[in-house]
């Protein structure tokens, strides 16, 4: 790698984990003040634990030669991993060492304000490790299985957001409902969420442009469609939730632009910017009425990690297939990236859920664990029941 790649490359991964304290500020807006504290340290506590993980053993199964399936040992404790810019190695561990911190935060939004902490941080090592690795190794790793059959996924539509929304979708069902959210939940603080959605904006920047790991056209054209989706996105929800309500919600505003980003980063490598719209365009309606019909039935993912993450990265890695450009997408007569994509999605799909399921079960029987946090600490607040601090002194504080 030259040394403008090498310096964009380390700017990128920085980008990308700032996004991990943007989603923190974007989920602690949007809960009860009692449970700021809480949901902030979901994220934040995943910036120390994955990467202790990633190093030790995390990269070496995600990326490791081993099979099909799942990486080897070989780069245990980052053995063997040189820090040579012209091999370029160590940077891109480091890269990828940032999307696998974010992505189990993700899932978070799902089970807010109502989680146990410390069972959080025993999830946080089994889920990176059975679920989060095997699943970047089948799409991103020579040898893995889907990128061997062709599937396109540029910067995670699969690995990170298809994954954590069916994670996502399986923690909510298993830890139930939150007690008195009958009646919905206010954001405590909306300025929280525009700052957590700017933030997580500006460090997809890195996500997506980043991604195809130089300093060239690549991300150059990245960049623009990753924008140009958000901002799509952005709009549509404006106009939707206006013709709903009749007004302009900004917490409505910040969801459209990160359903935008989730839909575009699987597809950010190989579209142009009408594709772009396209995307954005797509990723603003479906996300919209998924986050209607989830009210409907009552399920408590408590932040919309399904319908924007889950159902945003359905569309985006489908999108891939159809609006790729370069005689490989299905506007350019070709559909076999569609039909490579489609099975990547629904391997993701299936093996999220069945593994996810697995582990949180195993959790919630061994002594001392359990998923949920009891009703007294519930009722009280996350934040001073297990953390013993609060976001907020007086009125804020509920």
């Amino acid at each position: 790698m030259d040394s403008g790649s090498v310096a964009w490359m380390l700017m990128a991964s920085a980008l990308v984990l700032f996004m991990t304290p943007g989603l923190a500020f974007f989920y602690g807006g949007l809960v009860r003040g009692k449970n700021v504290v809480s949901t902030v340290m979901y994220s934040f506590v995943s910036m120390g634990v994955v990467s202790v993980v990633w190093v030790l053993w995390g990269y070496s199964l995600a990326f490791g030669e081993g099979g099909q399936f799942i990486g080897n040992f070989d780069f245990l404790g980052f053995k063997d991993v040189s820090s040579d810019p012209e091999d370029g190695a160590m940077l891109f561990a480091i890269f990828q060492m940032m999307f696998a911190i974010i992505t189990p935060a993700l899932i978070t939004g799902a089970i807010a304000e109502r989680f146990k902490f410390t069972t959080y941080l025993v999830f946080l090592v089994a889920w990176i490790t059975f679920v989060y690795a095997p699943i970047a190794h089948w799409v991103w790793a020579e040898g893995g299985w889907l990128f061997e059959m062709g599937a396109l996924d540029f910067a995670g539509g699969t690995v990170v957001h298809i994954n954590a929304g069916i994670a996502a979708v399986v923690a909510a069902w298993l830890v139930g409902k939150r007690r008195g959210v009958d009646r919905g939940v206010e954001p405590h603080n909306v300025p929280f969420v525009i700052l957590g959605a700017g933030i997580l904006w500006f460090g997809w920047f890195g996500f997506n442009a980043g991604s195809g790991l130089a300093a060239d056209g690549t991300a150059i054209s990245a960049f623009l469609v990753t924008n140009t989706a958000a901002a799509m996105a952005l709009v549509v929800w404006v106009i939707l939730g206006h013709i709903h309500t009749g007004k302009m919600s900004a917490v409505g505003a910040a969801t459209g632009a990160v359903a935008g980003l989730v839909a575009i980063t699987p597809a950010s490598g190989f579209v142009g910017p009408m594709g772009a719209i396209a995307i954005g365009l797509g990723a603003g309606v479906l996300t919209f009425y998924a986050v209607r019909i989830r009210h409907k039935f009552g399920f408590d993912d408590a932040l919309e990690v399904m319908a924007v993450h889950g159902i945003g990265g359905i569309w985006g890695a489908l999108a891939t297939g159809i609006f790729a450009i370069g005689g490989i997408g299905l506007i350019d007569g070709d559909a076999t990236v569609l039909g490579y994509n489609a099975v990547a999605v629904l391997a993701t799909i299936a093996y999220s859920f069945i593994v996810t399921f697995v582990i949180l079960k195993i959790l919630d029987v061994i002594p001392g664990l359990g998923l949920r946090a009891n009703d007294a600490d519930e009722d009280a607040g996350l934040d001073i029941a297990l953390h013993g601090e609060r976001a907020y002194v007086g009125d804020g504080a509920d």
